[in-house]
């Protein structure tokens, strides 16, 4: 499977003619509800009464729920050792993004059959990542309490053979809001399989977590990334909408990067696992400390995938 080689360097800007027209906009609003000699002057015949200036009194407020939102965030990102208070993602977008299988990343008849999409990144001008997290290995406690604490949206791909040794931990991730997702029961090569057994997989697992967690997911990630046709049409038949992959993985003590530049893009997807000290050097809470000082550093909020599906 050919792999392209991209690098979408888009980032919004705000133009200063923008800025000034909004500027003016606001003086005339103002100017507009300002009273004379005491009087509120009257609309011109035909028009609208004139705008009024919000009482200072609600603008204190809004400042200060503000700054107690950010006092909040600051003594969680403390209490957690990160170098820097996590960004807030901007509002969720009000028409979703058109989302297309990244090119190369094809099987054939993929727009014929109109298969899932399969993308590493969501079309975005805004300095945001995802992170996503897979298998379901480790289940530590202090992870659930960082991300509660920190509120980052992160979005879980499960396989039951590891889910199974504790369904309720991952009922209190859901909890917290997290959207869980397909990642097959026992997590296979799935293009070494036939037609029938990866729609087992599949379809056995959106059973799995309907049974547990109520609700049959929308997205499957294939198990190392790696698919065929057979496993599109599979996850299709089974009520997958979207298989998305990612374009960087972080781990407890270091990055990988798809893209030859080897660094972060608005809307890119980022991979990781649940796993402990038996697999690497270092916690779950260690990986996510990671990974939030280098977007955080950056610039970059995290988002909901869900969000923008």
């Amino acid at each position: 499977m050919r792999v392209v080689l991209q690098n979408d360097k888009n980032r919004s800007r705000w133009r200063p003619g923008a800025r000034a027209s909004v500027a003016a906009l606001t003086l005339a609003a103002i100017a507009s509800g300002c009273v004379q000699g005491g009087s509120e002057v009257p609309p011109a015949p035909g028009q609208p009464p004139p705008l009024k200036a919000p009482p200072a009194r609600a603008l204190d407020g809004y400042a200060a729920k503000l700054r107690a939102e950010y006092a909040v965030r600051a003594a969680a990102a403390k209490r957690w050792g990160l170098k820097e208070v996590p960004l807030k993602p901007p509002p969720p977008p009000v028409k979703k993004p058109r989302i297309t299988t990244r090119e190369g990343f094809e099987v054939d008849g993929h727009l014929e059959d109109d298969l899932p999409p399969v993308f590493t990144t969501i079309p975005t001008q805004h300095k945001i990542v995802f992170l996503t997290i897979d298998d379901g290995a480790e289940k530590d406690p202090a992870f659930l309490r960082m991300m509660n604490d920190l509120d980052v949206p992160y979005t879980a791909f499960l396989s039951d053979y590891l889910v199974s040794e504790d369904y309720a931990y991952f009922k209190r991730m859901q909890d917290n809001g997290v959207a869980l997702n397909n990642h097959t029961l026992n997590h296979p090569y799935l293009p070494g399989l036939s037609y029938d057994d990866q729609k087992r997989e599949i379809c056995g697992m959106q059973d799995v977590i309907e049974k547990r967690y109520g609700k049959r997911p929308l997205l499957f990630r294939p198990p190392f990334g790696n698919y065929n046709k057979d496993t599109l049409h599979a996850a299709k038949a089974c009520g997958i909408k979207y298989a998305p992959l990612w374009n960087e993985e972080v781990f407890v003590d270091h990055w990988d990067y798809r893209e030859w530049d080897q660094d972060l893009h608005p809307g890119d997807i980022v991979l990781s696992h649940f796993r402990g000290r038996d697999d690497w050097e270092g916690t779950m809470p260690d990986m996510i400390r990671r990974f939030l000082d280098k977007v955080t550093a950056q610039g970059y909020a995290v988002a909901p995938l869900e969000d923008y599906l």
